[in-house]
């Protein structure tokens, strides 16, 4: 069994990312709350020239370190060299992009290095092809350069695992994996606080109490590698805590961080085994294949490779489900470990026999992996219907055509046929990643409420800088795409703003705040009352409610 995978394997990998990956990368609109905040600010980064402090018009943005804004910032330098525009959503999610395709890449080598080569391959595969990844690969959000962080990290601390009873290499190769491993620690602080340390720490607590052994560890050079950390992330932490003094550490620390901890933030406190339900559909279409791998995840469990993930994967995996706070990706650092145990048991042909304890568990695990996949294919399909009222044929298509691949893959990975099956499941991944991000999804125009009111004031507004007042709706998006200046609040502050402007203000009302708006131009502009411009109606994905808007602007414009 060789540890090493050819350079070829990493570049079919990487361009098999690529594919998954760049269907709707360009043309998604802003989607989550997040993204559009990560990319706002690291706009206005780029605008202002201060690459210190944080913010989202004129709030300050403490939750997450700097990392992330310097490396959008960085990329929409870059490409808007090239397109000429640096507010296209697209230049903000290259870091995730490439952060995702290097956590690909980084869990093919932990894989190949546990496992073999061939388990190696297929762990790249799984995690190229799972649903949270290609999501979190298309969002300017920290998680997939977070996760590169994370693996690399991990294969350094696997490496050294491994070889713990062998004689230690000597001069300059003595430092090549503690270097990887305390570089990407630092990295990762810089990109989402302790979360790397989260998981490296818990692996190597549990490693140690589970051997009863820790020697090995002085080969991770603590003390130097705490120096390689403090030179990372240091600088920008001391020069923010300088700057804010000392509110950056209250907000991340004291609001952001413990107050996941305390209780469920933005209306996402769910209970402990969320994420254990919800993992049917974030690693589809392989979570069968994790279920099928707990037996013989137990009957290796002293085999030191299938040891290291057991401690990758069980100390953090319980955090998260204790943290009331949870989203869909939080689980997301240990997904490279489970798909490296469900490839190696796949390789393995679970060492099982076909006996009646194995058809139970292989009923489940298909039915719970089917039900994970076929509910998110199904919810792809529907989503036209139920927002816009109409019937997407792309997405009715897909219905058929993924389940059917799905079924092909089960059946090939089931019988050993392992080369039909993988590729079928691939296959089923593309074609609903393709559909879905290159086709439904950018035609739902009821979810794409910012653009819409994009579009609108595009189309009417009556100067080339023209700014917008909004009033009951305040979507991050929103401001992203209408630009910094848009002015966010109630029907009242709306009005003013359209009366204080002789010819080019634009306000955008939601119905709740009409009778506020009209209370303010009534008496500003008598009878004839604003201008209106357009109507936008939707759903606001972010809470679920129908939202009507109308867009105004003074009488004669």
């Amino acid at each position: 069994m060789t540890s090493r995978l050819p350079l070829y394997a990493y570049l079919l990998l990487a361009l098999l990312s690529a594919g998954l990956f760049l269907p709707g990368f360009s043309n998604l609109p802003p989607f989550d709350r997040d993204e559009a905040r990560f990319a706002q600010a690291s706009s206005q980064m780029l605008d202002s020239g201060n690459y210190v402090d944080i913010r989202f018009q004129e709030e300050t943005r403490y939750k997450k370190p700097v990392g992330i804004y310097w490396l959008q910032s960085a990329s929409t330098a870059l490409a808007s060299a090239v397109v000429g525009d640096s507010k296209v959503i697209w230049t903000y999610r290259i870091p995730s992009f490439l952060g995702a395709v290097l956590a690909v890449l980084a869990s093919a080598w932990v894989g190949a290095r546990l496992f073999g080569g061939a388990a190696g391959f297929l762990t790249g595969l799984m995690m190229a092809s799972c649903v949270v990844l290609g999501v979190e690969a298309r969002m300017a959000k920290t998680d997939a350069v977070l996760l590169a962080t994370v693996v690399i990290g991990q294969a350094a601390l696997a490496h050294l695992y491994l070889t713990r009873d062998q004689d230690s290499p000597m001069g300059r190769a003595a430092w090549t994996l503690p270097l990887l491993f305390w570089v990407s620690a630092g990295l990762g602080i810089l990109i989402k606080g302790p979360i790397v340390l989260l998981v490296s720490g818990s692996t190597l607590l549990v490693l140690a109490l589970w051997d009863r052994k820790a020697a090995w560890m002085k080969r991770l050079k603590p003390l130097a590698g705490l120096g390689i950390v403090l030179a990372i992330a240091a600088p920008w932490l001391i020069a923010i805590a300088i700057k804010t003094n000392g509110a950056f550490f209250a907000e991340s620390v004291g609001h952001d961080m413990l107050g996941k901890v305390a209780g469920g933030q933005e209306g996402k406190g769910l209970p402990p085994g969320y994420y254990l339900g919800s993992f049917w559909i974030t690693f589809a279409p392989w979570s069968f294949l994790a279920l099928l791998a707990v037996p013989w995840v137990w009957a290796k469990r002293r085999d030191d490779a299938v040891r290291f993930c057991i401690a990758w994967i069980v100390p953090s995996w319980l955090v998260f489900e204790a943290v009331p706070t949870k989203l869909l990706h939080y689980t997301l650092p240990v997904f490279p470990a489970i798909a490296a145990l469900a490839a190696a048991a796949l390789m393995d042909r679970f060492g099982r026999t076909q006996d009646h304890p194995r058809r139970v568990l292989t009923a489940l695990a298909v039915g719970l992996g089917g039900l994970g996949f076929g509910a998110l294919t199904l919810a792809v399909a529907a989503l036209p219907y139920l927002v816009d009222g109409r019937i997407d044929p792309v997405g009715l298509a897909l219905v058929p055509a993924v389940a059917g691949l799905f079924a092909l893959s089960v059946r090939g990975l089931l019988h050993a046929q392992h080369r039909s099956g993988i590729l079928a499941g691939l296959a089923a991944a593309g074609l609903l990643y393709a559909g879905t991000y290159g086709a439904v999804l950018p035609a739902i125009n009821g979810i794409w409420i910012s653009r819409q009111a994009a579009q609108a004031v595009a189309a009417a507004q009556p100067c080339p800088n023209s700014v917008v007042a909004s009033a009951g709706y305040s979507e991050p998006s929103l401001v992203f795409l209408l630009g910094t200046p848009t002015k966010l609040g109630g029907g009242g502050a709306a009005a003013a703003h359209l009366v204080a402007d002789p010819a080019c203000a634009l306000a955008l009302v939601e119905d709740r705040e009409e009778a506020a708006f009209r209370a303010v131009t009534d008496s500003a502009f008598g009878l004839r009352g604003p201008a209106r411009l357009a109507e936008i109606s939707g759903i606001n994905y972010n809470t679920g409610k129908r939202v009507h808007l109308t867009l105004y602007a003074r009488p004669g414009n």
